[in-house]
């Protein structure tokens, strides 16, 4: 076997545990080898059964004398056993675990692990974990015991069955991939003794290094991936390359009735270099809600379009993309730029167009693409790389690629910017336009609720329009946090009971989009006060009047999100507020809110949510397509600076490192761009 034999292969696995392993994400031996334990247990510490102390964690020897199963009132089982050694003997308590009189047979020496406690007027060991003593290495007690993070039907007793016997027998081939060089330089175990140690430790130290090793393994191949994308565009050519007149580039600019900020200047001029190239353009632009992206990306647009040839720009919802072709048709149609939109919903036939706009529609449905030069994409996060290289290859030709550019309002943290996008260049917007102002921020505690719809409503009564926004659609079964808002409910309670005098809407992402435009038209129009929605709102709204954001349940948001929700309201020129209710009011949640109230920039919020929450509660992994890391962190700033260095020496000998770069090949989705 090797590491790609699926683990339905494995002896008593089989079909209906395979599919139980698919929901942890394990498929074949790699996946089950690399998931690593979340803790350990610590039961090293063996003791004569005389010894045994109340509450402490330790492991016993010795002879099964007796096991039955007992009733109680209620219908339950319990078994009871009596174990006993050479210093005395011990009563052993489990519950509903009927099967352990059929398993355990008396007689039979058995190593247990777990506390002892009072159960009756008796010295028990309570639920402890249990095997049969053997010549082999015990993998269940007596020593630091791995805890996995498990499924329905899937145990970590279970789990460690079927790891131990592929690291201790040999079952699956080994091979070390990293080079020598670095195993010596950074003191890391080799790769077997590597899993042997993460999997089944003699001690913490043995774990630690283990898990180092792993850490830094992770963050080499995501480096050196991303280098490779990097390194493989630049050897492609422009589709079309880029020819036009510079100064109607800037008649257009001066021709705003605004002035672009420091920051829209520079990215607009690196976008344009790019552009001119003989590469094609691979660009980042990130900026915080309301920085003016899109008036920077109309210039790219401009710039294309007097090259003669087309642009796409792909969004990740409806509301976004029809967000982007009203506010660009209505900026470049003067120029002369046809405008079209391609959505879900908006099926017409698209033709004679210079500039779409859509959704993931403009992958799957036929749109003609004869001349497209510049692919333009928002919250790139929120595609599948699949995705992405389905609409280059609509433009790509052989060995040719089309110019690339990406915007994100996502605020992505300089380790995360390091990592998952060093194959890109990077363009700043670090600025608001002139006027904005600071968004006041307050986390209101649930006693000034009412002071605070109050104040809600007095400065509704003066013109001002509100968000108020709940992170679920309906009352859940599942939902233990009561005080946690479903949207319907919260939109008739605030309808009937806070504000029955005001106009309130409804908006959620279950909503049909004509549902959902004729709600937002008539909140544009003023005929809405306050506007009652899920994070649907989170992207893509622009309403100039809405000055006030009321987040609910605010802490069970990460600090990004609340970021880019509080972005919606300060778009015009009055003083605009933000209002944080928390669910929980233990100190650590209000405290991670209160950083909003002192921070008004995303990128330093989202470092915040990095070091606290990880990058999968940040961006919601399986969602936005960012990698799910195992065991390294990106939190580790130096980590990630280390491995990057060394990904950078690598990168160029790499066919001198076979094993390594027949690893990589066999992490690399196939068939992806390099972008």
């Amino acid at each position: 076997m090797d590491l790609n034999t699926p683990v339905s292969k494995l002896f008593m696995v089989g079909a209906i545990y395979a599919k139980r392993l698919e929901k942890i994400e394990i498929k074949n031996l790699k996946d089950l080898l690399y998931h690593f334990p979340h803790r350990y247990e610590d039961y090293s510490l063996t003791l004569p059964i005389a010894w045994i102390p109340i509450g402490k964690p330790l492991t016993i020897k010795g002879r099964l004398l007796s096991i039955r199963n007992y009733f109680t009132r209620n219908g339950k089982k319990i078994q009871k056993a009596v174990v006993a050694d050479k210093t005395g003997q011990i009563e052993v308590v489990w519950f509903n675990q009927p099967f352990l009189t059929r398993i355990l047979k008396t007689g039979t020496e058995l190593s247990l692990s777990g506390k002892a406690e009072w159960f009756g007027r008796q010295k028990s060991l309570i639920t402890p974990e249990y095997e049969i003593v053997t010549a082999s290495l015990p993998i269940h007690t007596g020593r630091l015991v791995p805890i996995y993070p498990e499924t329905y039907g899937v145990s970590s007793k279970w789990l460690r069955s079927k790891i131990a016997p592929l690291i201790l027998k040999s079952a699956v081939e080994l091979d070390e991939f990293l080079p020598r060089f670095l195993l010596s330089k950074k003191q890391f175990p080799p790769f077997k003794k590597a899993l042997r140690q993460i999997h089944l430790p003699q001690n913490q130290a043995e774990a630690e290094s283990a898990r180092k090793r792993f850490a830094f393994e992770e963050l080499l191949l995501t480096h050196l991936e991303a280098l490779r994308r990097k390194k493989t565009w630049q050897t492609k050519k422009t589709s079309f390359p880029f020819k036009f007149d510079s100064k109607k580039i800037t008649a257009f600019i001066q021709s705003l009735p605004f002035e672009l900020t420091s920051a829209q200047k520079k990215a607009a001029q690196e976008i344009l270099a790019d552009l001119t190239g003989a590469k094609p353009m691979n660009r980042l632009l990130q900026g915080d809600v309301g920085s003016g992206k899109t008036i920077v990306a109309a210039v790219a647009i401009y710039a294309a379009f007097l090259a003669q040839t087309h642009i796409a720009l792909m969004a990740p919802t409806e509301i976004l993309a029809n967000q982007h072709y009203q506010t660009l048709k209505k900026l470049l149609k003067p120029l002369g730029i046809k405008t079209a939109l391609l959505t879900g919903t908006n099926k017409k036939n698209q033709s004679g167009w210079d500039l779409i706009i859509g959704t993931h529609a403009l992958i799957y449905r036929k749109a003609e693409f004869r001349k497209l030069s510049l692919i333009i994409i928002d919250e790139q996060h929120r595609f599948g790389v699949e995705q992405r290289a389905k609409l280059i290859a609509k433009a790509g030709r052989k060995n040719k690629a089309p110019h690339f550019l990406t915007m994100t309002a996502t605020p992505i943290p300089r380790t995360v910017a390091l990592t998952l996008y060093q194959d890109l260049d990077l363009s700043l917007i670090d600025e608001l336009p002139p006027g904005r102002k600071k968004i006041k921020t307050w986390v209101v505690p649930d006693k000034k609720r009412t002071a605070a719809y109050d104040w809600i409503r007095q400065r509704i009564q003066k013109g001002d329009q509100a968000f108020i926004i709940c992170p679920l659609i309906e009352e859940s079964a599942f939902e233990t946090l009561t005080s946690v808002k479903a949207v319907k409910t919260e939109f008739l309670r605030l309808k009937k009971t806070v504000f029955p005098r005001l106009s309130l809407g409804l908006l959620h992402g279950r909503m049909k989009t004509k549902e959902k435009d004729l709600v937002l038209n008539k909140f544009k129009a003023g005929k809405i006060d306050i506007l009652v929605s899920t994070p649907v709102v989170e992207v893509g709204i622009d309403i100039e009047n809405a000055t006030i954001m009321t987040i609910e349940a605010a802490d069970r948001f990460g600090l990004a999100q609340l970021h880019q929700l509080r972005g919606r309201v300060g778009r015009g020129k009055k003083q605009s507020y933000c209002l944080l209710f928390a669910a929980q009011a233990n100190p650590e949640a209000i405290g991670r809110l209160k950083s909003m109230e002192k921070n008004l920039t995303g990128s330093k919020l989202a470092e915040i949510d990095l070091k606290s929450r990880g990058p999968g509660e940040i961006y919601g992994i399986k969602q936005h397509g960012f990698l799910k890391f195992k065991i390294a962190s990106l939190a580790d700033f130096e980590l990630v600076k280390e491995t990057q260095k060394e990904a950078q020496k690598i990168l160029d000998r790499l066919n001198q490192y076979p094993p390594l770069k027949k690893r990589l090949e066999a992490d690399t989705i196939g068939n992806i761009e390099p972008n």
